[in-house]
């Protein structure tokens, strides 16, 4: 027994070593290519160098019983092949899908601590302000009744501006975590445009721009009332905040395609083509391209408003779009029309 071993081992690994380096050889190129083809080849190479060593130890005498043999081959190879193919389809697709969930894991990270580092700048510079402001009212630097009052207003508005940015920060942290949940309803669209327009207008005077609403239809929308103002008033806070003084800022509401469109036309000079598919990524402020900021009554935002706004209309499922157009930017809503 001992010595037929002996024999048929050098024959066995003379005829099967070859096509095992063959097989190395391949699996090595197909490395970077299909993985449907190096599943194939795995499966493959083993039945075909076995079957050939076989046929070698055999001396390629074709009895009855090497032929039933490579039957036996012929019969795994057609159940096995398939297989292979199938489950280097799924480890595919998986690796795709784990390649994709990494880079949104890396894109997220690096989303998180750009917005740290924006919320940290714009919390520290209106705390400065008020903590400065506070200390002189302590100490009785400001004595005039009407610089402490102009103090008081000033402390108000930063109070104001913290209590919104942390307003915003807790809608972002709900639409992120998947926790909004809204209470669906027929609501007229001319309503939140009228009422959202009413409460930017202050601003915008105050700024010097014109703001405008005009619709060709007014349609009812399918939706929660107050998400849909807060998506008009962070596009029509958005346009006030980069359009200069003597510009204009438009609404328009038509109907589409069977959906309710809503623009936002601003005049902030336009944002650059490798910028606009950005423009509502969190923490986003894009570059000194635009208009920046005039005045202390709308300071540089902290660019979380076009994220909520896309984050509620997603949720409406809807769609949000910005491009350029004329001379600015054209921001546009479309949601869905309640059946009547």
């Amino acid at each position: 027994m001992l010595t037929e071993l002996m024999h048929i081992a050098p024959l066995a690994i003379a005829f099967t070593l070859p096509i095992a380096l063959l097989g190395a050889v391949l699996l090595q190129w197909l490395r970077e290519r299909s993985l449907v083809i190096s599943m194939t080849v795995l499966v493959l190479v083993p039945l075909l160098a076995t079957a050939v060593g076989v046929l070698g130890v055999s001396g390629f005498m074709f009895t009855p019983m090497l032929n039933d043999t490579l039957l036996v081959f012929l019969w795994i190879a057609v159940v096995t092949v398939p297989a292979a193919v199938v489950l280097g389809r799924s480890i595919a697709r998986r690796a795709v899908w784990e390649r994709e969930a990494r880079a949104r894991e890396r894109a997220a990270e690096a989303s998180r601590r750009e917005l740290v580092a924006w919320i940290s700048h714009d919390l520290r510079t209106p705390l400065a302000g008020i903590r400065a402001m506070a200390e002189a009212l302590a100490d009785g630097v400001v004595a005039q009744p009407q610089d402490v009052c102009g103090y008081a207003a000033r402390i108000s508005t930063e109070t104001q501006r913290l209590s919104g940015m942390v307003d915003d920060l807790f809608e972002l942290s709900r639409i992120t975590a998947g926790a909004l949940r809204l209470s669906m309803s027929a609501v007229p669209l001319r309503d939140v445009v009228s009422e959202a327009v009413a409460a930017e207008g202050p601003v915008a005077a105050s700024k010097g721009v014109r703001l405008l609403a005009e619709a060709d239809a007014w349609p009812i929308v399918l939706g929660s009332d107050p998400e849909l103002a807060r998506v008009v008033r962070n596009l029509l806070s958005n346009a006030i905040r980069h359009t200069p003084p003597d510009g204009t800022v438009a609404v328009q509401v038509a109907t589409e395609n069977g959906q309710a469109l809503l623009r936002v036309d601003d005049a902030c000079g336009g944002i650059p083509v490798n910028e606009l598919d950005r423009v509502f990524d969190v923490a986003f402020r894009g570059s000194t391209a635009r208009t920046p900021a005039v005045g202390s009554e709308q300071p540089a935002g902290a660019g979380l408003g076009l994220a909520i706004a896309r984050g509620l209309v997603e949720a409406h499922r809807g769609q949000i779009a910005a491009h350029n157009h004329g001379p600015g930017c054209r921001f546009e809503v479309r949601l869905p029309i309640a059946v009547a």
